[in-house]
C-alpha cells in the first residue's frame, strides 16, 4: 500500500483489507484506481502456506475528489489486471488487454524478467482444485461433476486433486 501511495500513480486502492478505500494524499496523487486483494487470505502469512494477491487496475475517469466511486466501473474499462504470488520465488500475470505473459522476480537484479510470453489456459486439464471442506454447501450439479471427474464412468483416468488452504 505504501509503495502504491508513493508512487505517484495512483489515488484510490481498494482491498477487502480495508473497510474504506485508501485515497492517496493529493501530493502523491496519480490518475490509477487499484483494486486488489489477497488470493488466499492474508491469514495464510503466518503458516508459511504459499500466498498471492489478484488486481485490477482503472484509470480515474473525472476531475473529482478521488473517492470509492471510481473503483465502480465495469471490467471492459480495466487497464491492466493481473495476479502475483509469493514463496520461494515471486512470479507476476498480467495482462494489459493484449494477452497474458508471466514475469519472475530475479533477486539479484530487483528486477522482474519476462519468462512465458501470451500465456493460455489448456483446453482441457487433468487437475481440479477446490476447498472440498465445503462440499455439503455445493450445488447438487457440481456435486455431480466432481463425482464424474473422481470415478469416470468410460474406465479414463480420474482427475487429479492440488488444494493449498490453511
Amino acid at each position: 500500500i505504501n509503495m502504491l501511495q508513493s508512487s505517484y500513480s495512483t489515488c484510490v486502492l481498494v482491498t477487502e483489507e480495508n473497510k474504506e478505500a485508501l485515497i492517496t494524499p493529493k501530493e502523491k496523487r496519480g490518475k490509477y484506481v487499484v483494486c486488489f486483494d489477497p488470493l488466499d487470505g492474508s491469514s495464510n502469512i503466518d503458516c508459511l502456506a504459499p500466498i498471492g494477491t489478484i488486481f485490477a487496475i482503472y484509470k480515474k475517469e473525472t476531475d473529482d475528489e478521488p473517492s470509492e466511486k471510481d473503483a465502480l466501473q465495469p471490467g471492459r474499462k480495466i487497464v491492466a489486471a493481473g495476479y502475483a504470488l509469493y514463496g520461494s520465488a515471486t512470479l507476476v500475470a498480467l495482462s494489459t488487454g493484449q494477452g497474458v505473459d508471466c514475469f519472475m522476480l530475479d533477486p539479484a537484479l530487483g528486477e522482474f524478467i519476462l519468462v512465458d510470453r501470451d500465456v493460455k489456459i489448456k483446453k482441457k486439464g487433468k487437475i481440479y482444485s477446490l476447498n472440498e471442506g465445503y462440499a455439503k454447501y455445493f450445488d447438487p450439479a457440481m456435486t455431480e461433476y466432481l463425482k464424474k471427474k473422481k470415478f469416470p464412468e468410460d474406465g479414463s483416468s480420474p482427475y487429479g486433486a492440488r488444494y493449498v488452504g490453511s
